[in-house]
């Protein structure tokens, strides 16, 4: 997983696993009997400050598909992936175990996903729909700002480097006022040479405090 980027689009929905018992060989090569389901992941967990990916949150199976379970938190450094999905690779790499050993202000970390970007001085640039990271540091490099709808498949998105980033206010991540000035990028539009470099990006979703968000897992 180290020394690439990924965006955490590519590992929502992903189907993570844990060993049965304990392991002796390579987790890669696992196949499903020796493993149980944990669950998928849906949320992306970001350091207090935004800057870094530090896990994900997992969404069990219901029981018996009717009473629903909390969430649990799998670290970024604890699982490598095979061809059924992520397996989990440590005995310390989720919930409680984790979020003490990486030290976390769990109460503090964020969740960028959905959440409304504005700038500094209140322009609102759209909402986070997707983050691009380094795989194994779990640094953040680009913020994908859009509206999430028709409009965005059309026009694009703003890429928002993390130098422009600065913090979580009321609900919104706060950005540098110079990103209301970044042209559109990925849009259908963009790549047939359309002019709509300038349109104006609206968002509805919010986000929230991790501790909202996971329901305290």
């Amino acid at each position: 997983r180290g020394g690439y980027v990924l965006r955490i689009s590519q590992l929502r929905k992903m189907v993570v696993f844990e060993p049965k018992k304990k392991v002796t060989g390579e987790l890669e090569e696992l196949d499903r009997r020796s493993m149980s389901k944990v669950g998928k992941i849906h949320q992306t967990v970001f350091s207090p400050d935004g800057s870094h990916v530090v896990g994900f949150m997992v969404r069990r199976p219901d029981i018996a598909g009717m009473v629903k379970r909390p969430d649990v938190f799998l670290a970024l450094d604890s699982f490598v992936v095979n061809d059924l999905g992520l397996v989990v690779s440590r005995a310390d790499g989720m919930d409680d175990k984790a979020r003490a050993r990486l030290g976390l202000a769990w109460e503090k970390c964020l969740i960028w996903e959905g959440m409304d970007a504005k700038t500094v001085d209140g322009h609102e640039l759209g909402w986070v729909g997707d983050v691009e990271f380094d795989a194994k540091t779990g640094l953040v490099s680009l913020f994908f700002v859009g509206d999430g709808g028709l409009s965005e498949s059309l026009v694009g998105n703003v890429e928002i480097p993390l130098g422009m980033l600065r913090g979580y206010s009321k609900g919104c991540m706060i950005v540098a006022d110079e990103a209301a000035h970044l042209e559109l990028d990925g849009g259908l539009a963009a790549k047939a040479g359309e002019g709509y470099a300038k349109a104006k990006i609206q968002g509805k979703a919010a986000g929230e405090k991790i501790g909202k968000a996971a329901g305290n897992a």
